[in-house]
């Protein structure tokens, strides 16, 4: 969606502006995101939808009014995480350890001799979550992004990204090899498992009791290179004073001995799990069930 907006606005005065708003306290920022969000939630119709048909789905026990509720917070949320980008992308890394909570276990993979996976959900803070592994532990880092049609705001996201020279990032058209060779020479793998990629190296696995087209390289990786397996959760403060990262406990038993589909179930109920504990904060606005199983009516019409 930030690609889309600095397109009307223009790459580089989007990019302007959000170099500018850096510049001011957290909590006016976010004050500044929440008024964005509740104009996203008015003219983005496309997104709205989206947000609405995946709330209505993966929370059928909640009445109407929880529902709608629920996608005008999030939407506030979804501001909130395009304004602060320049803050991750500009601050010192001095404000930035000021603004960032760690909760947990950060430097788990820098004590971590063999090979390393961060799992780490899309809640609209994922950015804070890359930021963390960079300021806190001296483990070289490597991950996927989503390249953006758009080349001056895809620079900009590398450059954000890649800011403390602690890391490398792939799109995911490049050759899985490359990210591969990172991790047998070390890197930590920063693994973000809960988007629709299609069914290729996927399988429709259920996600809210809907069946969701979820890539099976997490347990696969894991299993075959006896990966330790630290999940991530990063959130937004709710009073706009910063974020909290969430480095929980290594599963000790992920994969284990399951199958890959199993195993990729159990990812999904822990993820589910968290975003029952802040629905607000997950990215709602992604098409999670645009791959449909043979047959299957559009998920979004």
């Amino acid at each position: 969606m930030i690609g889309a907006i600095m397109g009307r606005l223009g790459a580089g005065l989007a990019l302007g502006l959000l170099w500018l708003l850096h510049l001011l306290p957290l909590p006016l920022l976010a004050a500044l995101g929440r008024g964005l969000g509740r104009v996203l939630y008015a003219v983005a119709h496309s997104r709205r939808s989206v947000a609405r048909r995946n709330v209505q789905r993966c929370m059928p026990e909640w009445d109407e009014a929880r529902q709608q509720a629920l996608v005008r917070e999030h939407f506030e949320y979804l501001g909130r995480s395009l304004l602060e980008r320049g803050v991750l992308w500009w601050a010192s890394p001095a404000r930035l350890r000021r603004l960032i909570q760690i909760e947990g276990d950060v430097q788990l993979a820098e004590r971590t001799e063999g090979r390393f996976m961060w799992v780490v959900p899309h809640f609209l803070a994922l950015e804070v979550a890359g930021v963390a592994t960079q300021l806190c532990q001296k483990r070289w880092v490597t991950a996927f992004y989503q390249q953006q049609s758009n080349p001056v705001f895809d620079h900009a996201i590398r450059r954000g990204r890649l800011r403390f020279n602690q890391g490398t990032v792939h799109t995911r058209h490049d050759n899985a090899l490359k990210l591969l060779r990172d991790v047998r020479q070390g890197s930590a793998f920063l693994n973000l498992p809960d988007m629709d990629f299609g069914l290729k190296d996927a399988a429709f696995v259920d996600f809210f009791g809907i069946p969701a087209a979820t890539l099976l390289a997490p347990a696969r990786m894991a299993r075959s290179m006896k990966m330790t397996v630290q999940p991530v959760v990063a959130l937004m403060r709710p009073d706009g004073r910063g974020y909290v990262v969430k480095f929980l406990s290594a599963w000790a038993d992920w994969p284990g001995v399951d199958d890959d589909l199993t195993a990729t179930r159990r990812l999904n109920a822990w993820i589910e799990q968290e975003i029952q504990a802040q629905p607000a904060q997950y990215l709602w606005v992604h098409k999670r069930f645009k791959t449909r199983p043979q047959g299957q009516a559009p998920f979004y019409g």
